[in-house]
């Protein structure tokens, strides 16, 4: 049993379809569970090189590099009752055949991901309780609510815009918003080093 206030269980893992797609972002337990269950493999990069190992593999191997002092610095591990495992960052599912889905869900979470926590004004990088989102053309002037015309915005910049465009209120987007090719929290991920093994899956 996984204790759930362990630090490595807020980890991510990337599943790829049988045929090496990325296609989800697993949490650790349902990951493990996958594996445990034999319907998905670990792929380990390792020295660019990619191995596969099954449940017992991984558990066997991660002891023993650390035993050799071998294991990666960035690694997360999860003590059980009985053992400790390291936390696979790929997973393969040996069974899952579904294409990647092309849509990106078009929700609150994903478009801040996408402007990275960054009012899209002022250029302000703040916690999501300070940020709000706005219609660069006002919805009350027919502006459409997609990816093309909503941006992550400060309280302050949305209450200086008002319902004006940014050029009638004298301001600049920092970017032009588009819709993401990916899921953005994929990407969000990619900034951490402990997930630079994923780049590799998530080429256009």
């Amino acid at each position: 049993m996984i204790a759930a206030h362990h630090p490595a269980i807020q980890s991510s893992v990337l599943a790829l379809n049988r045929h090496y797609m990325a296609v989800h972002i697993l949490p650790v337990p349902r990951a493990f569970c996958l594996l445990y269950k034999g319907a998905a493999e670990v792929i380990s990069v390792e020295g660019g090189v990619y191995q596969s190992y099954d449940f017992d593999d991984w558990l066997e191997s991660g002891l023993l590099r650390r035993e050799l002092g071998e294991e990666p610095v960035d690694g997360d591990w999860i003590r059980t009752v009985n053992f400790e495992i390291q936390v696979p960052r790929i997973v393969r599912l040996l069974r899952y055949d579904r294409l990647p889905r092309n849509a990106v869900k078009f929700n609150r979470r994903n478009i801040f991901l996408r402007d990275e926590n960054c009012c899209q004004y002022c250029g302000r990088r703040l916690g999501m309780h300070k940020l709000s989102l706005d219609h660069v053309m006002p919805k009350s002037r027919g502006g459409p609510t997609n990816w093309e015309n909503i941006v992550c915005c400060c309280l302050d910049c949305n209450v200086r815009k008002g319902g004006r465009t940014p050029h009638e209120a004298g301001m600049k987007l920092m970017k032009i918003p588009l819709k993401p090719a990916h899921n953005p929290l994929l990407f969000h991920h990619l900034g951490s080093r402990k997930y630079e093994s994923w780049q590799a899956f998530l080429s256009d």
